[in-house]
């Protein structure tokens, strides 16, 4: 059995390598309308979207389900946008709340980017006897980046709001139009048309 760190560290470097930036800007448009104050509702939102993903990279693992991964990558960079959206449209509503509509779609989001995961994890997994053990330790690693990338966000939103005094109203538009600017090209350029 290959080293169980080995699985946790590919799932740290997954969300983090410069690669998957993807995965990155879904989690800062996902924790922009939250501070260091309601840290916890932005903790809420990651993990359930990294219990989405989990289910999904589980199924495929498993071969429970798959689906066509040119569809699943259009569908990543739309869950993305619709996130971006989401905030800007919902500017005064949302500042550090999490809705119930808001929880089930990172959910799905997160059903959504777990099978974009599959393959890859097809490919480090290799030939281990077993996928459970493997598979909950890449999770574990990928629910960490996406804690760095979470307290990241925080963090530059502290800067910005408190320093800088730009209003959280501005940050959530500011963030979510750039987040919007990146992942537009990524839905046109999708194998999908």
């Amino acid at each position: 059995m290959i080293e169980n760190a080995v699985f946790f560290t590919r799932g740290l470097k997954h969300v983090l390598d410069i690669n998957a930036y993807d995965h990155v800007i879904f989690l800062m448009v996902l924790s922009v309308p939250f501070t260091f104050k309601s840290w916890k509702k932005a903790l809420l939102l990651v993990t359930i979207f990294t219990l989405g993903h989990s289910i999904s990279l589980s199924l495929a693992a498993f071969d429970v389900l798959r689906f066509n991964s040119t569809w699943i990558e259009f569908l990543i960079p739309v869950t993305i946008l619709l996130t971006a959206l989401y905030n800007m449209i919902n500017v005064r509503k949302i500042e550090g709340k999490v809705s119930w509509l808001l929880i089930v779609a990172t959910l799905f989001f997160g059903l959504v980017h777990g099978f974009g995961f599959s393959s890859y994890f097809e490919i480090i997994i290799g030939n281990e006897p077993s996928k459970l053990w493997p598979l909950v330790q890449f999770a574990l690693g990928i629910e960490a980046s996406q804690l760095i990338v979470m307290l990241f966000v925080l963090g530059i939103a502290a800067i910005f709001q408190e320093i800088v005094q730009l209003s959280k109203r501005d940050w959530i538009l500011i963030v979510s139009a750039m987040v919007l600017g990146a992942v537009i090209p990524m839905i046109i350029e999708s194998d999908i048309w």
